[in-house]
């Protein structure tokens, strides 16, 4: 087993997997719907200067080496554009594969503002109401003590409960379907028993299974699966070629190998956790060039309207009047004097992270198969430097919209035998 040491056999494998070149010298033909085997690349490149480009090398380098990461793979996309990629290690490190566009990383709770998109784009249809009961759509989430609505679910503001923030009540699972829990309505038992955790309205709280809840109602609402309405709606607009559930039931190639440090600090594989119980809120993977794709296409109005992206982008109210630091699907923050919008993913075999500053119509999207990564100020350091402002890059509040893994009690991956055939 190689060792993520600095050691001279090392040294010599990074000079051959680090790459920082242009996507159009890796790029590929867009294909019709998104397959296991389809290698992505970044949106279409224009040119950058050196300048940029070394000093990010030398911030994701350094992020690597000192927080010993398996692999990191970055793109920054500018007016639509890609003008900078980078991928650095393993995608496999015991097969000797290493990280590069093809990579195929989990999303983990990046996959929420594809939820959050894919219902304001059902808003703007007119299929879609905000502040209704969510149990006028999916009657089967039992009745709470007070009414809960999509917008609360969009801004954490429901009261569902999350992982470990309250007592999570699960339903036994069902023999069959072999996968019951790809339906997002049937999903919805590993919770939906569960007490809410605040009254609506009153208090902001992270919660995955609140977007799984989302998920289910833009299903209801649209009369069509949840995945196929992401696939008709939102892949086509954002041009992305590689996007999918990650169910591991499923071969996908260049599918990340996950890694964790184990009580004695060593990088060991991570577990193959079933995350399609979750899809809404946690469940998708692609390369970076998808994230970046979709970043572009969201700040481009190629999939909500801008006057729809500008709600997406605004705090909510709590009942008492406070503004919380989240909008309708996204972290809400400055970098400087710069508005920022972002989103943090943490889950097995992953971490990832996605910064937008929409004036700027800048996106800096980065994806490790390490759990645990802090990815926040390296994100903000290199948009800085895109950018050319002089601030000390600090995640700070972006870092919110997602914490670091826990294990759901009881977890429904636990309960779901995983079928690799």
């Amino acid at each position: 087993m190689l060792s993520t040491k600095p050691s001279v056999l090392f040294t010599l494998l990074l000079a051959l997997v680090v790459t920082t070149c242009p996507a159009s010298a890796q790029g590929v033909k867009a294909a019709p719907a998104p397959t296991p085997a389809t290698i992505g690349s970044p949106p279409a490149t224009v040119s950058t200067t050196a300048g940029h480009a070394a000093v990010a090398d030398g911030l994701i380098a350094k992020a690597f080496e000192s927080q010993k990461l398996v692999a990191i793979s970055v793109v920054v996309a500018k007016d639509g554009s890609a003008v900078y990629q980078q991928h650095i290690g393993f995608e496999d490190r015991e097969a000797h594969v290493p990280a590069g566009a093809a990579t195929m990383y989990r999303w983990a709770s990046i996959s929420k503002p594809v939820t959050a998109t894919v219902t304001m784009m059902m808003l703007e249809a007119g299929k879609f109401e905000l502040d209704a009961d969510v149990r006028t759509l999916v009657p089967e989430f039992p009745a709470k003590p007070w009414v809960v609505t999509p917008r609360q679910l969009l801004g954490h503001l429901g009261g569902i409960v999350h992982y470990d923030n309250g007592k999570v009540v699960a339903l036994p699972v069902p023999a069959t379907p072999e996968h019951p829990y790809a339906d997002v309505v049937k999903a919805l038992d590993t919770f939906k028993e569960s007490p809410l955790v605040c009254e609506p309205g009153t208090k902001y709280s992270y919660t995955t299974h609140g977007y799984m809840l989302l998920g289910a109602c833009v299903e209801r609402a649209s009369g069509i699966r949840y995945w196929t309405l992401v696939k008709d709606w939102i892949v086509p607009g954002a041009e992305m070629t590689t996007f999918r559930p990650d169910y591991q039931w499923e071969k996908i190639e260049h599918r990340a190998v996950g890694y964790r440090k184990d009580a004695k600090g060593e990088m060991v594989k991570s577990t193959d956790t079933d995350v399609s119980w979750k899809l809404p809120g946690g469940g998708f993977i692609s390369t970076v060039g998808d994230l970046s794709r979709f970043s572009s296409a969201l700040m481009d109005g190629k999939l909500v309207r801008p006057e729809t992206f500008a709600l997406m982008r605004t705090p909510q109210t709590l009942k008492s009047g406070e503004k919380t630091g989240y909008g309708l699907g996204l972290s809400i923050g400055t970098l400087g004097d710069r508005a920022t919008v972002s989103h943090a993913g943490a889950q097995e075999k992953s971490s990832t992270y996605l910064l937008m500053l929409p004036e700027e119509k800048l996106s800096v999207a980065i994806m490790s198969n390490t759990e645990g990564a802090s990815l926040g100020q390296l994100a903000e350091a290199i948009a800085a430097e895109w950018l050319g402002v002089k601030v000390a890059a600090s995640a700070g509040s972006l870092d919110k919209a997602a914490p670091k893994p826990v294990v759901p009690t009881p977890s429904p991956s636990d309960l779901v035998p995983v079928n690799t055939k």
